[in-house]
């Protein structure tokens, strides 16, 4: 099977198979990715970062990259459409027959177990991304030494706090601490 052909279809199947946005793909297209060895986890990792500060819908932005690392242009125009392809099919048939099955029981029934799947996944990509950045080495005591694991620990409850609590626009989130990490990672505070 070609490269092309096969992006396409992987693609194709996560759009088809993922409910609940880019995030809940994430460990798809983490498992589709190192399976091919289309890239490391690390590198997938770093653009999962520049994909989600970056204009436009994140798994878009993680397919085109993803098509273009494998293979060029073509590469990141079929990764692409193959991705977007199902849930417009998809939501297109949705809009036609919704108003009508909304209220049926088991309609409903399963609009609140994808949700709670969702929850799960993110949780999950956030576990395991986590798990890569933190621990990559494994779960020691070196890597309780390290003052990344603490500033990235401060940045994030500061973002948390400013999001939830002072309902922060999250661009301004986003490039703040991107600004943070920039000056620490100047300074020498942290290790890059």
């Amino acid at each position: 099977m070609s490269a092309y052909l096969l992006l396409f279809l992987e693609f194709f199947k996560m759009g088809a198979l993922t409910f609940g946005g880019g995030y809940a793909m994430i460990p798809f297209i983490t498992e589709t990715v190192t399976r091919h060895g289309w890239m490391t986890t690390a590198e997938l990792i770093d653009f999962i970062a520049v994909s989600e500060s970056t204009p436009g819908a994140f798994a878009v932005n993680i397919s085109t990259y993803i098509g273009s690392e494998v293979g060029g242009l073509p590469g990141a125009l079929l990764a692409t459409f193959g991705l977007v392809l199902p849930p417009f099919l998809i939501i297109i048939l949705i809009a036609k027959v919704y108003e009508r099955i909304k209220k049926n029981f088991l309609v409903q029934g399963a609009m609140l177990g994808l949700k709670a799947t969702v929850v799960g996944l993110i949780a999950a990509t956030v576990l395991s991304v986590g798990k890569e950045i933190f621990f990559s080495q494994g779960i020691n005591a070196a890597a309780f030494q390290s003052a990344n694991l603490y500033i990235s620990l401060g940045i994030f409850t500061a973002a948390l706090f400013l999001l939830l609590y002072k309902k922060m626009n999250p661009i301004l989130i986003i490039a703040g601490s991107a600004v943070v990490g920039i000056v620490l990672g100047y300074t020498g505070v942290i290790k890059v």
